[in-house]
């Protein structure tokens, strides 16, 4: 699913042969670990925004040479989550209300027009698979796992944006959406807040498997309208 980092490693079941015992490669490459790793730590804001990354420090907390690290932190300036600068090093983007309100009309502008064309072009098996990670996302939150559940959230969108069967539009949508994937996360520290974004995906995902394309741009608009109301006094 898009969007969602993978924590169990892909791979054959266990094989012996010839007397030996040989695990399966690990196909998920140390990149892809610390990318992942210190993505969550921005999201989550154990790595607060304005705040300089010690690449020392945290190539040690992580159990990693700089060289890794230094690779991890290029993909995530081009993610637009942090700053590189020069005789300062990577400072963890802060994002401010401006900002945030300019990226977030402009992902209104996208995602109600990937609901529409989803509801168009989208195959029944497409959007049974969105379903199915609506569900998973659902069960995350009954248990309280804000973060699974937030990566769930953000398959979601992403996977509408896919569907809309636009690779240009979906392209536009992954590198906005990452910019505000700490925003994003906030804004369901409260548990109103919180349920009330559930009530909304919920409304969201029925729309689109009835196949009503104006009623699903909407919900989206209203939604991230409400992500606003959400963020706005934490920024």
């Amino acid at each position: 699913m898009t969007d969602v980092p993978s924590e169990v490693p892909v791979g054959a079941a266990t094989v012996a042969t010839a007397g030996a015992t040989i695990q399966p490669l690990n196909r998920r490459t140390l990149h892809d670990e610390v990318v992942d790793r210190v993505r969550t730590l921005i999201v989550e804001g154990q790595l607060e925004p304005g705040s300089r990354i010690h690449e020392s420090d945290l190539g040690r907390a992580l159990g990693v040479s700089r060289t890794p690290l230094r690779e991890a932190l290029k993909v995530l300036a081009s993610e637009g989550l942090i700053e590189l600068v020069p005789g300062r090093g990577a400072i963890v983007k802060r994002l401010t209300r401006r900002d945030v309100r300019e990226m977030l009309d402009v992902l209104i502008a996208l995602e109600t027009l990937a609901g529409r064309l989803a509801c168009r072009n989208a195959a029944d098996a497409e959007i049974a698979a969105l379903r199915a990670t609506h569900d998973e996302m659902i069960q995350l939150y009954a248990a309280g796992d804000r973060l699974e559940y937030y990566w769930r959230n953000q398959a979601i969108h992403a996977g509408i944006a896919r569907l809309s069967g636009n690779a240009l539009l979906a392209s536009m949508h992954q590198g906005l959406q990452a910019r505000l994937r700490r925003i994003r996360f906030i804004g369901n520290e409260e548990p109103q807040k919180w349920a009330e974004a559930v009530a909304e995906h919920e409304a969201m995902i029925a729309a689109l498997e009835a196949r009503d394309d104006a009623r699903l741009a909407t919900v989206i608009a209203g939604h991230l309208d409400q992500t606003w109301e959400r963020v706005v006094d934490r920024i």
